[in-house]
């Protein structure tokens, strides 16, 4: 990181350094997600929030690491609401549908996230993997997924014997694919995935096909 001085506070007014930090991580996952990592610019930035391109490096060093600060708090956003997820009350069917439909809300509610990791893959990952606290993030509803997949087949709800990190893929996969391919699909087969006339339809689809996948009988392979 670059070591920059703290520089001297416009017309000698004291921000606070939270409260400023925030604003600036706030235009910024705007302006990533509109513009993507190459297309954004730290004076426009800069310039959105009333603040200076020297105070944006003061704080977070420089573009790289401000976009890597945009991705750490997009995902801790989601792992703190899969945090919050209380499914022990409920049966296993009805706990998989639960955090189902917490993730699909989750993606339809941020589509900048959904564009922020496009932009992290076309990049191969490399904000994410060289980020100590991506690394050591993980995801609380692994966690959840497990303790629901295994009390789904001690009971004789499900079926499979389906690995937590493959039904978590499973159902992010619909959830991303909904808002991010919205246009592209829409273009191409006349529907708008996220019509929200149609919302209810594709958030209780996605439910039963997960439900179906853990309950249904595999073939011997």
């Amino acid at each position: 990181m670059t070591s920059v001085d703290e520089p001297a506070r416009p017309n000698g007014r004291i921000r606070d350094a939270a409260r400023t930090q925030a604003e600036i991580l706030d235009v910024a996952t705007q302006e990533f997600a509109r513009a993507g990592y190459d297309g954004a610019r730290v004076d426009e930035i800069a310039a959105r929030t009333r603040t200076t391109k020297r105070m944006i490096y003061y704080y977070f060093g420089g573009k790289e690491q401000l976009f890597t600060a945009v991705l750490e708090r997009a995902y801790g956003v989601i792992r703190d609401t899969e945090q919050q997820l209380d499914v022990e009350h409920l049966d296993p069917v009805a706990a998989i549908r639960r955090l189902a439909e917490l993730t699909f809300d989750h993606h339809e509610q941020h589509p900048d996230f959904i564009r922020l990791v496009s932009i992290e893959n076309i990049h191969g990952a490399e904000h994410i993997a060289a980020s100590e606290k991506l690394g050591k993030i993980g995801s609380p509803a692994l966690d959840v997924i497990r303790r629901i997949l295994a009390s789904g087949q001690e009971s004789g709800l499900f079926t499979a014997d389906v690995d937590a990190v493959d039904l978590h893929a499973m159902i992010s996969a619909f959830c991303f694919f909904r808002v991010a391919n919205r246009h592209t699909f829409g273009a191409l087969f006349g529907r708008d995935l996220v019509d929200p006339a149609q919302r209810e339809h594709y958030r209780a689809m996605l439910g039963d096909m997960v439900i179906a996948y853990l309950t249904a009988e595999r073939a011997a392979r």
